[in-house]
């Protein structure tokens, strides 16, 4: 990016993102500038915890200029939350943005003098750089739109390719955070990000040549390009098609006392060994849903293309953590995986039938035999049930 200028900022010390999700490196906001010969503009805001140092970073980087628009790709308020401030301090900026995102911004109390209302196609032309709208409804909100600066080669992504984490942390890994992130802010949305990659290679300049993308410059996390761009354009192919990034197995327990812990962990054991056996090159991961980050457990879940869940029945009904995790799973639209069940009930064990039910809201999901049940702890003469679980869980 020779002439677009970063005024973003770290948010190092925000603890949990939208309220739930764990930031151990906190969180970035993104913004840019674009500076036209004619016209500047200002694209996206950011959260009002960082106001003050994103005005600041503005006024620096304008270097005197006045900005002529302030483009809003998204309406959320850790995008949205510094636009009134800038308004105010630059009461002239017209703002540009989609027909829903003008409804939304009298929802958040945001009265601007001018805007300007953008759709698919639709060009900003600042004088030798022009900006170019793409409509990305439902990523992950309905008025979101996308920006290409093709003379720059440039894509302003919205939320999409984002990651958790403050702007450079842990550069060499970006997929880590970007999937946990993926799976539990867009995930559900899959079909509309199809559709939104579709366009990408299609992208043209204001004289209708074709023009290549070269960098994505996200709300959150690092600006993409060369190899780690390629990368992440791969991984969202994958993760927006529900695919399987990683022939593996995601044993989630729900334990209360530890018994059905036990059971689980000797489960994973078996499947480990029997992976070895077959030579095969199986990731296994096993998370506690009652102490893991549930966050990372739906991220492993989608990643992966074989589930095992162990609960414990809990006032005949599931262990709440097991029952917020399938909640969750089928929020984001869980599909097309294969799945094992094992309950633990000392009297009227339930938690199979129950896991099984709420799976039914998931599309194209395997459920894998025999379910197993265990009464208080998992006993000798059961383990030959395990070992023929994970002789099937593994058999394709």
């Amino acid at each position: 990016m020779k002439n677009i200028l970063y005024v973003g900022c770290d948010d190092a010390g925000l603890d949990l993102f939208e309220s739930q999700y764990a930031l151990p490196e906190g969180m970035c906001y993104n913004s840019y500038i674009v500076p036209g010969t004619q016209k500047t503009a200002i694209m996206d805001s950011v959260d009002a915890r960082c106001t003050a140092r994103w005005l600041d970073n503005v006024e620096k980087a304008l270097d005197g200029r006045k900005p002529d628009y302030l483009v809003c790709q998204h309406m959320e308020p850790d995008h949205s939350g510094s636009m009134a401030a800038f308004l105010d301090r630059y009461p002239g900026t017209t703002v540009v943005c989609s027909k829903q995102a003008v409804t939304m911004m009298a929802q958040f109390g945001i009265q601007a003098a001018e805007t300007q209302v953008v759709g698919e196609g639709s060009v900003l032309d600042l004088g030798g750089l022009t900006l170019r709208f793409i409509a990305a409804p439902m990523i992950h909100w309905p008025e979101v739109i996308m920006t290409f600066c093709p003379e720059e080669q440039v894509l302003f992504s919205a939320d999409a390719f984002g990651k958790f984490g403050v702007y450079h942390a842990d550069e060499d890994d970006w997929a880590c955070e970007a999937r946990r992130y993926y799976f539990n802010i867009v995930g559900k949305y899959g079909i509309q990000v199809v559709n939104v990659l579709k366009k990408l290679p299609l992208l043209t300049d204001i004289q209708g040549n074709n023009v290549q993308i070269t960098a994505i410059a996200p709300l959150h996390g690092p600006i993409l390009e060369g190899g780690k761009m390629d990368e992440a354009m791969r991984l969202y192919n994958i993760w927006s098609a529900y695919g399987i990034e990683t022939d593996g197995v995601l044993v989630a327990y729900a334990s209360i006392h530890g018994n059905t812990r036990r059971a689980a962990e000797r489960l994973a054991d078996i499947i480990r060994q029997k992976a070895e056996s077959r030579q095969m090159s199986l990731k296994i991961a096993v998370t506690d849903l009652t102490r893991d980050d549930m966050a990372e457990a739906i991220e492993d879940a989608f990643r992966m293309n074989r589930l095992v869940l162990c609960c414990a029945t809990y006032d005949a009904d599931i262990f709440p953590p097991m029952h917020m995790f399938l909640h969750e799973l089928r929020l984001k639209g869980f599909r097309d995986r294969r799945v094992a069940l094992m309950e633990n009930g000392s009297w009227a064990p339930q938690a199979n039938r129950i896991m099984k039910e709420m799976l039914g809201g998931c599309k194209n999901i395997e459920i894998v035999e025999p379910a197993i049940t265990i009464r208080g702890t998992l006993k000798s003469e059961q383990v030959t049930e395990l070992e023929n679980l994970a002789e099937n869980l593994l058999s394709k």
